[in-house]
């Protein structure tokens, strides 16, 4: 049976998702700093995202350059959270990044909000809260830090890569470039390195799968759904991201982290549909 162009945008974005959610078991299963696995990452994606692009025109200005950069320091600290915390926090502290940009086009944008989003963001940053809170042991802490530091560059990244000006596709490649340069220098300086047969086989999956073929996917999926329906499919990241990390490293969330979780989740799905209805309308 022949998939309609949006059957196939929804087939794209889930396997976004779920490609994007091995972060957490790639990094955790991977005995490298954090900075040695995102310079590895970055120098296969940006050979995957190579071969897959159809066009190799770069469109570069400042808005582009902006965007790529606030990418690159997402990747990096969100790296570096998973190391030091649980890989479910890490991720929903990064995932309060939709309900920022709300907050940034209320503050600064002057868009006077509704009840119900006020009520939403209160909900997110509750359930951020109780996440941070379950895990505040002291090797945690710094983790946690740099999780909720992700969201905020990736509000950056979304709010910057929305001007038209900004080209999101060459922005994902200079953004690989940028941490490569950046990451490279630790690579010769990690004292956690090892090249055995389990270790390659991580880093090329999240080289090759994690973040290559995830970008591939999304750059043809968003272009065949709504930003609404795109966000909405996206939302299976954070829930999936977790789970190998489980069934590989045993790793569990602690009961609060686990309701806060759910909270960010429903909040964030909330907030999506209204702001999609409110678009329509």
């Amino acid at each position: 049976m022949k998939l309609s162009e949006r059957n196939k945008g929804r087939f794209y974005i889930v396997l976004t998702a779920l490609l994007w959610g091995l972060a957490g078991v790639c990094v955790k299963s991977i005995p490298w700093s954090p900075f040695t696995i995102m310079s590895a990452r970055c120098a296969i994606s940006m050979l995957i995202i190579g071969v897959g692009r159809r066009s190799f025109r770069m469109r570069v200005n400042k808005k582009t350059l902006l965007g790529a950069a606030a990418e690159s320091l997402t990747g990096i600290l969100y790296m570096a959270a998973i190391k030091l915390t649980t890989a479910a926090t890490a991720i929903v502290l990064q995932y309060t990044a939709p309900v920022l940009v709300f907050l940034y086009t209320t503050a600064v944008q002057k868009v006077k909000p509704r009840l119900s989003r006020v009520l939403i963001t209160l909900c997110v940053f509750g359930g951020c809260a109780l996440s941070f809170a379950d895990e505040l042991a002291p090797g945690n802490l710094l983790g946690n830090l740099l999780g909720l530091a992700s969201g905020f560059t990736f509000a950056a990244q979304i709010i910057i890569f929305s001007d038209e000006s900004a080209d999101a596709g060459s922005g994902v490649m200079l953004s690989n470039l940028m941490s490569f340069l950046v990451c490279l220098p630790f690579f010769f300086f990690d004292k956690n390195l090892d090249f055995s047969g389990k270790t390659i086989f991580w880093v090329l999956v999240l080289g090759v799968f994690q973040y290559g073929l995830a970008n591939l996917c999304y750059s043809r999926g968003c272009s065949k759904l709504s930003q609404t329906e795109t966000s909405l499919l996206l939302t299976i990241e954070p829930i999936f991201n977790p789970i190998p990390v489980w069934l590989v490293t045993g790793e569990m969330p602690g009961p609060l982290a686990l309701a806060g979780f759910a909270v960010v989740i429903a909040g964030v799905t909330a907030h999506t549909v209204i702001t999609g209805r409110e678009k329509e309308r």
